[in-house]
């Protein structure tokens, strides 16, 4: 059975193994970012701080990004698939950031959400076919190849920096603090 924290995150196992550990705080890391993204209207989700340009809508499209490039664009080897697979990368490179805003709220969280089950099942599957030793079907251009391991942990890493900026930006919003 799995905790769940006030905010409806899972709790990462205290003392599991390699594989549920790295699952399990990437979950808690994807339960924070919806946390934090819940609840708000297009405005709010564009709502940005300071002179920076980030904003939570920015977040959740940029985070669908980064789950569907890193297992199913390098762990599987596949091409990029809808949205991403129309983007002109080198002319638009923030993309993923600036076009949130003429997304609906309901779009971008249904395009994270499916984002991450695509990733799921993708770590899922390399995870029954070799462990977190797998390696990547796509290897970097300098012909090095990342391994699962790598890929979770980089995923947590993602998460747990931007779920920074969400702190900041949710509280913007609304006053809405916490972790």
């Amino acid at each position: 059975m799995t905790d769940v924290d006030e905010q409806g995150r899972p709790e990462p196992p205290l003392a599991g193994d390699e594989v549920s550990t790295l699952l399990g705080f990437l979950d808690f890391h994807r339960a924070t970012l919806a946390w934090k993204c819940a609840g708000l209207d297009a405005e709010a989700l564009a709502t940005t701080v300071g002179v920076s340009t980030m904003t939570l809508g920015g977040l959740l499209k940029h985070l669908a990004y980064v789950e569907d490039d890193w297992s199913v664009r390098w762990l599987r080897g596949e091409e990029r698939c809808a949205p991403w697979d129309d983007v002109d990368w080198t002319v638009e490179p923030d993309w993923d950031w600036t076009s949130a805003a003429q997304d609906s709220p309901d779009e971008l969280h249904s395009l994270w959400d499916a984002a991450t089950q695509r990733s799921r099942t993708a770590v899922a599957e390399a995870l029954a076919d070799g462990g977190l030793e797998t390696l990547a079907r796509r290897p970097f251009a300098d012909g090095r190849t990342a391994s699962l391991r790598w890929v979770l942990v980089h995923l947590v890493e993602e998460y747990a920096r931007h779920n920074g900026h969400a702190d900041l930006l949710r509280e913007a919003v609304d006053g809405t603090t916490g972790e």
